[in-house]
């Protein structure tokens, strides 16, 4: 396994433009490390990287939350794009981000209605199962 030499990141956690927030992918890494690293339909099975999924979400609105201050500067998510890592074979994509998607609508209600990307890649950061981006109007 390949591991960065560099220091310093090469990108933020989040850029604002105008009033959106463009918000960088994050991974499913919580105090225990990365949730069910590998991919979906051989080491991981949906239901564990819809989990996964949520995980990702929390990290992105926990971003959002540091850069505007709370929550209720959001007027509403544009849009979250799903990265999902798949197995041979493995085509439900949609499946897994639906974890990322209920999460923002469970927390946001109304203003977490988004447009989506749900996409099956071959490989994640760290082994990642799965990684979640956001664009957030505020």
């Amino acid at each position: 396994m390949v591991e960065s030499v560099t220091s310093t990141p090469l990108y933020e956690r989040a850029v604002r433009v105008g009033d959106l927030l463009f918000v960088s992918g994050q991974l499913p890494i919580g105090e225990g490390g990365l949730l069910y690293p590998g991919r979906v339909g051989q080491e991981v099975t949906v239901e564990q990287a819809r989990e996964a999924a949520v995980l990702a979400a929390s990290r992105c609105l926990d971003v959002v939350r540091d850069e505007l201050g709370s929550l209720d500067a959001v007027k509403g998510i544009v849009r979250i794009g799903g990265y999902v890592s798949a197995g041979e074979g493995f085509v439900d994509a949609p499946a897994v981000v639906d974890g990322a998607s209920q999460h923002a609508l469970d927390v946001l209600g109304e203003k977490g209605h988004h447009a989506r990307l749900a996409m099956g890649v071959a490989s994640l950061p760290l082994g990642a199962c799965v990684e979640i981006e956001m664009t957030v109007q505020c």
